[in-house]
């Protein structure tokens, strides 16, 4: 029986599903799974030979691409799952290759791929890449059907766009508390701007954008069809206000430590009181609430839903907000990676 899966992802809305899947396969094996992402060799581009030349940091920015942030988001739900994991990242135009031997190297069993994933100048085009893996490998490989034009696809959007938003949180929690843990150990002051940012991204996306539109868009809508789910959705909604408050005492708890008149521990009890509420409050949401709402909602509440979790119109951030969020996120965990690293 397999033993230890290798799941590539690339950065589309159905990477949460195949993780989900490849969780749902490994958990009754006792497998682990090894993630994997091969992002494209920005420094071989024009523009990238230029920027390298120009613009070091940002060159660096951009050949990390969104690496870190599609692993961490999987090795979220496997934590949370108890799945024993980890997570690569390579370089390579070619990336069928660069699974095939990654799957050799690291002794995996069985390749567990997307039928179909973004075709563009940022993902891994599984449809093409899954191909190609089933042509050169010797290695068992299944494929895990996710075609666009499936039944119930709005449904599925929609639910994986919610979910990838709370995986995203997840990530950026877990990176502030490795941030922590490093500081903690060094006895150093940590890295404030990294910190400051990633509260930023906080602030910014999951408490002023994500947490409104479950009000508006789910909770509200479920609220019309069930009175079942009435003291739960209470309960989250207490929960989003007691989140701003606490991110609030965190956000001041950062403050008095970066000004030296605390130290790292009443920070580090903030984020901790803050975090439980978060995963508490996101696992309510996807044991409960959008089960529930799989069986309450049709296909036009779920379009409606989809469209206002994909449509980030924040004037602060310009018009391509989902671009700007990205960007952001994926640069707060390749450089808390980075700070981790560096660390050991």
């Amino acid at each position: 029986m397999y033993r230890h899966l290798l799941v590539p992802l690339d950065d589309s809305d159905l990477a949460v599903e195949i993780v989900a899947r490849a969780i749902d396969l490994a958990r009754p094996l006792g497998a682990r799974i090894t993630f994997f992402h091969a992002r494209p060799d920005f420094g071989a581009t024009q523009d990238g030979a230029l920027q390298r030349s120009l613009a070091p940091a940002e060159f660096a920015i951009e050949a990390a691409g969104d690496a870190r942030g599609v692993l961490a988001k999987a090795e979220v739900s496997a934590r949370a799952a108890g799945i024993a994991h980890e997570a690569i990242a390579v370089t390579s135009d070619r990336p069928f290759e660069a699974i095939v031997e990654a799957a050799e190297k690291h002794g995996c069993d069985l390749i567990f791929m997307g039928s179909h994933g973004r075709r563009g100048i940022r993902g891994l085009m599984l449809g093409s890449q899954t191909q190609k893996v089933l042509q050169h490998t010797r290695i068992p490989v299944l494929v895990s059907t996710v075609e666009s034009n499936a039944v119930g696809r709005e449904m599925n959007r929609a639910v994986a766009i919610i979910k990838d938003e709370h995986r995203s949180l997840a990530a950026v929690i877990h990176g502030l508390r490795h941030l922590v843990q490093q500081a903690r150990e060094e006895g150093g002051a940590p890295d404030f701007p990294l910190l400051r940012a990633a509260l930023h991204y906080i602030r910014a996306f999951p408490e002023a954008l994500h947490h409104p539109k479950e009000e508006a868009w789910l909770f509200g809508r479920l609220r019309s069809r069930t009175a079942e789910l009435a003291p739960t959705l209470d309960t989250l909604e207490q929960q989003h206000r007691d989140g701003a408050r606490r991110f609030a005492e965190l956000h001041e708890a950062l403050d008095a430590f970066e000004q030296g008149s605390t130290g790292i521990e009443p920070f580090a009890l903030a984020l901790e009181r803050f975090a439980e509420l978060e995963w508490e409050h996101m696992s309510v949401e996807e044991k409960l609430i959008l089960p529930a709402a799989q069986t309450c909602f049709d296909d036009s509440d779920w379009q409606q839903i989809a469209q206002a979790f994909g449509d980030n119109r924040d004037p602060g951030f310009g018009t391509t907000p989902d671009e700007q969020f990205r960007r952001l996120f994926a640069r707060i965990l390749n450089l808390a990676s980075d700070a981790t690293q560096r660390g050991e």
